[in-house]
């Protein structure tokens, strides 16, 4: 028989997974639309519909996975497809330095959470209450959506294949996805000039190389939030 204190750790354990389930459920299923919009446009894309799950369940980068389908589809080089994944994710850098990765002992747990790292993760566990949390109910946050985001996808890459291939139109669903993170990403900070330099990055970028262009906008938008950073710094300090 075990002893009264493997069983109270093993039912701390449970009741901290439960805690994490209720609290990642909200995100889990606020996700479901963009699953499933994800698993059709791979359908519709061209590649085979078991993509949709191996990208769920290895990238697991939400909008990356999105403009990976395009790149894919169109057998783009694997430098494009390196350097636009480093550009797109390099955010996830600095989620790190609030991310309670000291409550996450063991090499494999932590390789595991460092890798679901993902926007709704950090938005979930990046509070001050988290600081106290376990490893058990961090991993379960990660794990039950990482969970989900694969099913969401899968199901949605078998609603594709019935869709008729007289259907045409779908492949937009990544502009209008990230039209919409636009918007509301302008809604959040109100920048009339960041959004006019990222509008002339891409008009920039389109005329110099359509078929690199996301690349070069990326750069060349980079380039100018670091350039405007150090501008507003060297103002601050003359001031």
């Amino acid at each position: 028989m075990e002893s009264a204190e493997v069983a109270g750790a093993r039912e701390d354990a449970r009741s901290e997974v439960a805690a994490g389930w209720r609290t990642v459920a909200p995100a889990c299923v606020a996700v479901v639309p963009l699953g499933l919009a994800l698993g059709v446009l791979v359908v519709q894309s061209g590649l085979a519909w078991w993509w949709a799950p191996v990208l769920g369940a290895v990238v697991f980068a939400g909008s990356m996975e999105f403009l990976l389908v395009g790149l894919l589809a169109a057998t783009a080089p694997l430098a494009q497809i390196a350097v636009s994944t480093l550009l797109v994710n390099f955010r996830h850098v600095f989620y790190a330095i609030t991310f309670p990765m000291h409550r996450v002992g063991g090499g494999w747990w932590r390789a595991y959470s460092t890798f679901a790292l993902t926007d709704e993760a950090y938005a979930l566990t990046a509070t001050p209450d988290s600081a106290g949390w376990s490893r058990a109910r961090i991993i379960s946050i990660q794990a039950f959506f990482h969970v989900a985001w694969v099913l969401c996808v899968a199901i949605g890459a078998g609603l594709g294949s019935l869709i008729p291939p007289q259907v045409v139109g779908l492949d937009f669903a990544v502009t209008a996805l990230f039209v919409v993170l636009g918007i509301e990403a302008y809604k959040v900070r109100r920048s009339v000039p960041v959004s006019v330099v990222a509008l002339a990055c891409a008009i920039v970028a389109a005329l110099i190389s359509p078929a690199n262009m996301l690349l070069i906008a990326m750069g060349m938008f980079g380039v100018a939030i670091v350039c405007s950073y150090l501008v507003s710094v060297r103002r601050s300090r003359r001031a």
